[in-house]
């Protein structure tokens, strides 16, 4: 089994506090992904995430397909870090860590995913397409918070 990874890093213009309540709401991920990778949250999320939190989605990634997402978080360490993990999902395993780190201008984000595909070979063999949609994800969020809180890259 092959274990995939992304790492993407950012200055943003904004403090600590306002990034920890961006980026640790689900409310906004149809914001900052785009239009093909439609999210609706399908379960109560309260305003402050906790590890052990499940949250349920619906989405339409792949083809337009309806796909169920339970993800869980499983760390979180306000307002730094949080881990939500793939509780049942398309993936084999699924795991994404938000960090966020104060620097003179702002706060860095910091973005961690490891996955792997399901179904074996033909998982794999798949992996080009949906690496690449999955990089799209990752090109459209960098560029929609580059627009509204970026900073130039030292």
């Amino acid at each position: 089994m092959k274990i995939y990874h992304i790492h993407r890093q950012q200055r943003l213009a904004l403090d600590q506090q306002q990034a920890w309540a961006f980026f640790s709401s689900p409310h906004y991920l149809n914001q900052i992904t785009p239009e093909f990778f439609h999210v609706d949250i399908t379960s109560p999320v309260p305003e402050d995430i906790y590890a052990g939190l499940l949250i349920r989605y619906r989405m339409k990634a792949v083809f337009g397909v309806p796909m169920s997402w339970l993800s869980e978080v499983s760390h979180c360490d306000k307002p730094n870090r949080f881990v939500y993990q793939q509780a049942v999902g398309p993936f084999g395993f699924w795991s994404h860590e938000v960090c966020l780190r104060n620097c003179a201008e702002g706060v860095v984000l910091e973005d961690i995913v490891f996955y792997t595909m399901p179904f074996g070979w033909l998982g794999q063999l798949l992996h080009g397409f949906i690496g690449d949609k999955l990089q799209r994800i990752f090109d459209t969020r960098r560029d929609y918070l580059q627009a509204k809180w970026g900073l130039a890259e030292p």
